[in-house]
C-alpha cells in the first residue's frame, strides 16, 4: 500500500515556507554582500590600483615614509598605553560592583557609561576645558600643562575605552561561584589567596576580551585624536590627511589595510578568548553574594569613586563650559552658545537624529529577520553566514567609510546614487555595528525553546505566523535593545561618517569637531550636550519601553 500523498495546501505551505527563509535570508545577505564584502573589496583593489594598473608601488611608498612609520608606532603605543591603564581601572570599578559590599553601586553604574553616550571627542573637549591652557585645573594651579599630544589623548581614549573594560570583565566576575569561595574559607584560604588563585584566574578570558577590545576602540579612535592629538599622528588622522587633506584615496586606502591589520588579529584572538571562555563555564552555579570587609571595600570603594569623578569632570565641564559667556574670561552663565548659526547649526542634529532612527529600525528588521532565516537553514550554511555576520567587527570605522566613499562615490555603478544621501549614512552606521545587533540577536534565538516552534508548526501555523506570534514577542526586550544599541551608537559615531558628510549634508558628530577646527569651543560643548541629551532620553525610554514589557509579561505570567 502506497503512503498517502502530501495535499496540495500542505505542499503550498512548505513552499511558502521555504520562499520565506529564503528571502529572510537572501535579503540581509545581499546587504552584507552589497554593503559591506564589496566596498572593502573596492578598498583592497584601490590599495593595488597605480599608474599601469595594479602592483604594489603604492605599498611601497607608504611603507617607505617616515610619517607613515612614526603614525604606527604612536598607534602601537598609545593602543598599548591606553589598553592597559583602562583594563587596570576597569578591574578596580568591575571588582568594586561584584565582589565586594558597599553602598552607592547603582550611581557608579550609571556613571560609568556615561562616556558611551557620548562622541568620543566629547572628551578631548572636556579635557581641554580642565587641563588646555585656559583650563580650570590650569587656572587655578598657576601651571601651563601641555595636554595636546601623548597624554592627553591618552587620558581621553582611556575614558572612552574604560566602560567596555568594565562591562566586560564584569561580566567575566559576576560568573564566578560562591561554592568555590566557600570551600577555600573552609579550608583556610585568605582573602588574599582567594583573589590570586580563584579570582584573577577564573576572570582571566574577561580580561583578555576586554584588553583587545580596548586596544581596537584606541588604535581605531578617531575623534580624540583629532581634537587633542595635536601633533601626536596616529593612522586613523593619517587616513583622513591622505584622504581629506591631500584627496590621495589610494594611499588612504593603503593606510587603511594597514589599520585593518591589527584589529583583525585583535578581534580573532579575542574571539578564541571568548570561546575558551564559554566552554570553561559551569552550570549550576551559585551566584557570589559579598560580606562586607572594611579594608578590602572601603578601598575599593574609594578608588572606584576616584575614577568616577574624573568622568563627572570630564562630561560635566563640557555642559557647563557650554553655558559659560566667554571663556575663561566671563563666567556669567548664558544660553548664547546655544544659538548656533555655523556649520550648518541644528539641521545636522535633526538630521541625525533621522539617520539614527532609520539604522535602529531598518538594521532591527534585517539582522531579525537574518537570524531567524538562519534558524532554518542547515547548520553547514548558516554557520559560514554567521562567521560573515560577525566580520564587520573587525573593520575600523575609519575604513569602514573610507570604502564607502571608495566605492560610492564612483559613478561605475548605479550605487552612485546613493552618495550623498542619508540613507547611505545610516547603511553604513548600521554596518559598523552590524556584528554586535547580530550577535545580541541570535542569543535571543537561543534562549528560544524549541518546543515552541514545533508546537506552532503542529498547529499549522507556517514561517510568518511563527515569527509574529511566537518569535517576535518572545524576543522582543532583544529587539528593543538592538534599536536603541543601534540609534545610540549612530548618534555619536564620527570616524565611520567623516568621510560621507557633504556641504549639503552633515551629522551631529562632524558638526561638533568643524566648531571646534572653527575655534567655537564653546558652541562645540553646546552642541555636544544637545547630542547627550538626545542619547539620555534614548537611554530613558529603553528602561521605560523594557520595564513596560516585563510589567505586560508579568500580569499575563500572573493571570
Amino acid at each position: 500500500m502506497s503512503a498517502p500523498e502530501t495535499s496540495a495546501p500542505a505542499r503550498r505551505a512548505l513552499d511558502a515556507d521555504r520562499l520565506l527563509t529564503a528571502l529572510c535570508v537572501g535579503l540581509p545577505l545581499l546587504g552584507l554582500i552589497v554593503f559591506f564584502a564589496y566596498p572593502m573589496l573596492i578598498v583592497f583593489l584601490r590599495s593595488l590600483t597605480v599608474e599601469e594598473g595594479f602592483g604594489f608601488g603604492n605599498y611601497a611608498q607608504v611603507l617607505g615614509s617616515s610619517g607613515f612609520w612614526r603614525a604606527t608606532r604612536h598607534s602601537l603605543v598609545m593602543g598599548g598605553a591606553t589598553t592597559a591603564l583602562s583594563v587596570l581601572l576597569g578591574f578596580i570599578i568591575a571588582h568594586g560592583l561584584y565582589r565586594c559590599a558597599f553602598p552607592g553601586k547603582w550611581l557608579i553604574r550609571g556613571i560609568i557609561v556615561l562616556p558611551l553616550l557620548a562622541p568620543s571627542l566629547v572628551q578631548a573637549l572636556g579635557l581641554i576645558f580642565l587641563l588646555g591652557r585656559n583650563g580650570v585645573i590650569s587656572r587655578a594651579l598657576g601651571v601651563e600643562i601641555e595636554i595636546y599630544g601623548f597624554w592627553g589623548l591618552l587620558i581621553a581614549n582611556t575614558l572612552y575605552a574604560l566602560p567596555q573594560a568594565v562591562m566586560i570583565i564584569g561580566a567575566a566576575l559576576v560568573l564566578l561561584d560562591a561554592r568555590t569561595y566557600e570551600a577555600a574559607e573552609v579550608m583556610g584560604a585568605s582573602p588574599t589567596r582567594q583573589f590570586r588563585d580563584l579570582t584573577l584566574p577564573a576572570a582571566r578570558f574577561g580580561i583578555l576580551n576586554a584588553a583587545f577590545v580596548c586596544f581596537t576602540i584606541t588604535i581605531t579612535d578617531f575623534g580624540n585624536a583629532a581634537v587633542i592629538g595635536g601633533d601626536y599622528s596616529v593612522l586613523a588622522t593619517e587616513i583622513y590627511a591622505q584622504v581629506v587633506g591631500q584627496r590621495n584615496f589610494n594611499m588612504g586606502a593603503v593606510v587603511g589595510i594597514m589599520l585593518l591589520l591589527p584589529t583583525v588579529a585583535s578581534y580573532a584572538i579575542e574571539r578564541q578568548a571568548m570561546k575558551r571562555q564559554k566552554t570553561g563555564q559551569a552550570t549550576g552555579q551559585v551566584a557570589f553574594r559579598p560580606v562586607f570587609a572594611p579594608l578590602r571595600d572601603l578601598v575599593m570603594a574609594a578608588l572606584s569613586v576616584l575614577i568616577c569623578a574624573a568622568i563627572v569632570a570630564v562630561i560635566g565641564i563640557v555642559v557647563y563650559a557650554s553655558f559659560v559667556t566667554l571663556w575663561p574670561y566671563n563666567m556669567a552663565l548664558s544660553p548664547k552658545h546655544y544659538d548656533i548659526t555655523l556649520a550648518g547649526g541644528y539641521s545636522s542634529l535633526w538630521m541625525t537624529i533621522l539617520i539614527s532612527l532609520g539604522a535602529a529600525g531598518g538594521g532591527t528588521v534585517a539582522v531579525f529577520l537574518f537570524g531567524l532565516g538562519l534558524r532554518r537553514m542547515p547548520k553547514g550554511i548558516a554557520q559560514p553566514l554567521q562567521i560573515l555576520a560577525a566580520m564587520p567587527a573587525a573593520v575600523p570605522g575609519m575604513v569602514l567609510g573610507l570604502a564607502y566613499i571608495l566605492t560610492f562615490n564612483s559613478t561605475a555603478t548605479p550605487l552612485y546614487l546613493l552618495y550623498g544621501t542619508a540613507a547611505l549614512i545610516a547603511i553604513v552606521n548600521f554596518y559598523h555595528y552590524h556584528t554586535q545587533a547580530f550577535l545580541t540577536l541570535m542569543t535571543g534565538f537561543r534562549q528560544l525553546p524549541q518546543a515552541l516552534e514545533e508546537a506552532a508548526g503542529s498547529l499549522g501555523a507556517g514561517l510568518g505566523r511563527t515569527a509574529t506570534d511566537i518569535v517576535a514577542p518572545f524576543i522582543a526586550p532583544m529587539l528593543v535593545s538592538v534599536f536603541f544599541f543601534l540609534f545610540m551608537r549612530s548618534m555619536v559615531t564620527l570616524s565611520a561618517v567623516v568621510f560621507l558628510t557633504t556641504p549639503d549634508l552633515s551629522v551631529a558628530a562632524v558638526t561638533i569637531m568643524r566648531l571646534d577646527d572653527a575655534g567655537l569651543t564653546s558652541q562645540a560643548a553646546a552642541f555636544s550636550t544637545c547630542v547627550m541629551g538626545v542619547v539620555c532620553l534614548a537611554v530613558l525610554g529603553m528602561k521605560l519601553t523594557l520595564a513596560l514589557m516585563g510589567r505586560r509579561r508579568g500580569t499575563k505570567g500572573a493571570a
